[in-house]
């Protein structure tokens, strides 16, 4: 053997599993004229390589650094081991070890590559609804089990024809080992339903459902996650037609654009951050202002001024918007507040009053993912919402857990997470667990995380509401148990975003969580760090007319505060004297400091809302009634020291919300202002006396963009570092990863 022949022998961890990278290993050997080998082993890479020692550095510098886009690689292990006779680089079979290392790979939309083929006449996928390599395409809805490989993935059932094997068996094609290859001779295919006719075929399938959507016509499309419910997003009366079957009178609806810039610019007022989230591969919903002349009926998102939108990111939904040349409505395909939707018999069932054409396709989806979505605050995208694309999302802990957790996070906006050592790996948004299915898809959610991970946990962490379907469920696991107060979890949430402060002060405003004194928190300041909160500030507390009931009925927040103030409101319903009665005997009035319930109130006051029809949108037509007051006024919240908190008060806003002299855009400016203020002169005042490195804004009022980016802008002038999560949403689909990080350091 050649005196300069060396071998090494490399661990690679990371995101490696499904993103194309054995061929690249190969492919990276063979340029530097290696020989050995590559193997997939239970979510890690193994990888023998021997020759001369300086191509021996570059080939572990390549690994690295000329990685394919979507794999995210570390090299664990190198050790040198012994020169064996060998000519050739291979790649072994996947092989499971006792070890696992496991990344699950999320679903990737369809890369350029495979668009051009998409429509280019004179390529064999020409038109081919399920086009994908190893650089894009499903993953995580249709895995089975790991390793990630053909046989476990729904793809099992579509034997590959002799031209696709070739490509999935030849390391230097970039469909080598693409587990959901397919064509239009062997892969899954299309078929149309109206109720009335079946079209079969990829191709009439598709034209059929481009004619019903010109006709105006609502079709329910199976894309990568579940069904989409789509229509003209120009078209006011089938967006009108949808609204009112779904039915779905006012929550906004997602619009999905053809990649074609030209029509982006025409319909939306996009910044440069804005087109590169668009852009990115996951794809997500963005929320863009709308520009002042786009056609979009205004009954996507009624009383708004933005819009969510995302590009086209499957085969299927580029063919589509290619043929129509116009955005479409693309909405999840569910009951309100349901996961999505993914099997045809049951959308048929549950949504054959909505929609007037299926576009169904026989590629099972294993579990649903919904559309993620982004917004832009404070100059950062923040996550509203974790869906195909971006999760599971992998996150590294602060700490290492002696045993795998897994913690079932909250009743709205649900999400779980499992953790074990220093990983912590949070499911896509499962919705609010308020139905059977909700309740099923979180079951099944629990079985498939800990099967595909091959973690078992040894203990579940809830939320401290015994009410809440996920207690109830924590509380029949046999599990050991651990309850977690619902704002420690959304505090520990960001704390564990950044885990190198030590002391923070978090404001966890939301809607209304169960504290620790057994009232109803959500416009409190936690001071501490995991696993030793404490509350240090509060707003007034007020008592609640009509408990859960003032969530959908803003007027019951407004009214609670008038009478608590002693200030007469005639915008009060007819059956108000009811709830005033009930409220004043202590009935159903569960007290509260809660910051959302307050920007609920101040929507009812002036106007804009007093009947919601979904969560938040209140707070959402409060914060759009207010852009573009340039200098709004404010009224100075007054401080007092009660119970040993730094408390504000309210009431003095209550007649500035009721001043019809003012107009409503400045009375919302004027309410976003004051309690901006408000929380800056909280801060300063426990800073007068308690010392903190830090302050955290966590929960869902901070997806009040106007609110939260003026809050930053006054923190920041006062000297006070201010941070925002990032990786996780500020809502309650944080609470999951939350529950793990207060309680893995409190233990």
């Amino acid at each position: 053997m050649d005196a300069f022949v060396a071998a090494r022998r490399l661990t690679v961890e990371g995101r490696v599993q499904g993103v194309g990278f054995r061929p690249f290993v190969y492919r990276l050997a063979a340029r530097h004229g290696l020989s050995g080998w590559v193997q997939n082993r239970s979510g890690r890479v193994e990888i023998l390589v021997q020759g001369a020692p300086a191509a021996l550095e570059s080939f572990a510098h390549g690994l690295l650094e000329q990685a394919p886009p979507l794999a995210k690689p570390r090299i664990s292990r190198a050790q040198p081991v012994a020169v064996a006779a060998s000519a050739d680089f291979s790649i072994f079979p996947s092989e499971a070890s006792a070890e696992r290392d496991v990344h699950v790979p999320p679903d990737y939309f369809a890369c350029d590559q495979c668009l051009a083929e998409l429509g280019d006449p004179a390529h064999r996928r020409y038109r081919y609804p399920f086009i994908n390599c190893t650089q894009c395409g499903p993953r995580y809805t249709l895995i089975q089990r790991l390793p990630y490989d053909r046989a476990n993935t729904t793809m099992a059932g579509f034997a590959l024809c002799p031209a696709c094997r070739h490509e999935y068996e030849d390391p230097l094609d970039r469909r080598f080992h693409a587990e959901p290859i397919a064509c239009p001779a062997c892969g899954p295919r299309l078929t149309f339903r109206d109720g009335v006719h079946t079209v079969a075929g990829n191709a009439p399938a598709l034209d059929a459902a481009v004619t019903a959507l010109r006709t105006g016509y609502i079709v329910a499309v199976k894309g990568v996650g579940g069904y989409h419910l789509m229509c003209d997003a120009a078209d006011t009366v089938a967006v009108g037609r949808l609204r009112e079957r779904k039915p779905r009178p006012h929550k906004p609806l997602a619009v999905m654009f053809p990649r074609d810039d030209v029509l982006l610019e025409r319909h939306l007022m996009l910044d440069a951050l804005h087109r590169q989230l668009l852009h990115d591969p996951m794809r997500a919903i963005v929320l863009v202002p709308r520009a002042p002349d786009s056609d979009l009926t205004p009954a996507i998102a009624p009383a708004l001024h933005e819009v969510g939108v995302m590009l086209a990111y499957s085969p299927v939904h580029h063919l589509l918007l290619r043929s129509l040349g116009r955005p479409l409505v693309a909405t999840s395909a569910n009951l309100s507040g349901e996961p999505v939707l993914t099997d045809a018999a049951e959308v048929e069932r549950r949504l054959g009053h909505v929609a007037q054409g299926f576009l169904h396709h026989d590629r099972l989806i294993v579990r649903p993912a919904d559309d993620p979505v982004l917004r832009v605050v404070a100059g950062k995208p923040r996550w509203i919402r974790l869906g195909r694309g971006c999760a599971p999302l992998e996150l590294e802990l602060p700490f290492e857990l002696p045993f795998p957790v897994l913690a079932v996070g909250a009743h709205m906006k649900n999400t779980i997470a499992l953790a074990w050592g220093r990983r912590a790996v949070v499911s896509p948004h499962i919705g609010d667990l308020e139905s059977p299915r909700s309740a099923a898809v979180f079951e099944q959610c629990v079985r498939d995380l800990q099967a595909l991970y091959g973690v078992r946990a040894a203990a579940v962490v809830c939320d401290a509401h015994p009410g809440f379907l996920s207690v109830r469920w924590a509380q029949r696991s046999g599990l050991a148990l651990r309850k977690v107060w619902h704002h420690h979890a959304h505090a520990s949430a960001l704390a564990g975003e950044y885990p190198g402060y030590a002391e923070w002060l978090v404001f966890t405003w939301d809607g209304v969580g169960l504290g620790e004194d057994g009232t109803l928190w959500g416009g409190d300041a936690l001071l501490g760090a995991p696993g030793r909160w404490r509350r240090v500030a509060r707003m007034r507390p007020f008592r609640l007319a009509g408990g859960d009931r003032a969530a959908r009925e803003p007027w019951r927040s407004a009214a609670a505060l008038c009478w608590e103030a002693h200030v007469e409101w005639n915008g009060l319903p007819v059956n108000a004297a009811l709830a005033r009665e009930a409220w004043r005997k202590h009935i159903n009035s569960p007290q509260t400091d809660a910051v959302g319930r307050l920007f609920d109130a101040a929507a009812a006051l002036i106007g804009v809302n007093s009947y919601s029809t979904f969560e938040g949108q209140a707070p959402m037509y409060l914060e759009a009634a207010a852009s573009g007051v340039t200098r709004p006024l404010r009224v100075t919240l007054p401080l007092s020291e009660r119970d040993g908190l730094v408390e504000c008060d309210w009431a003095p806003l209550i007649p500035a919300m009721l001043d019809t002299q003012r107009t409503v855009p400045e009375r919302a400016a004027l309410w976003h202002e004051s309690v901006a203020q408000a929380l800056l002169a909280q801060a300063c005042a426990v800073r007068s006396r308690l010392r903190f490195e830090v302050v955290g804004l966590a929960g869902g009022v901070f997806q009040n963009r106007l609110l939260t980016e003026r809050v930053t802008e006054l923190l920041q002038e006062e000297r006070f570092q201010v941070l925002l999560p990032e990786r996780l949403p500020s809502n309650d689909a944080a609470i999951s990863y939350g529950q793990i990080v207060e309680a893995g350091l409190r233990t």
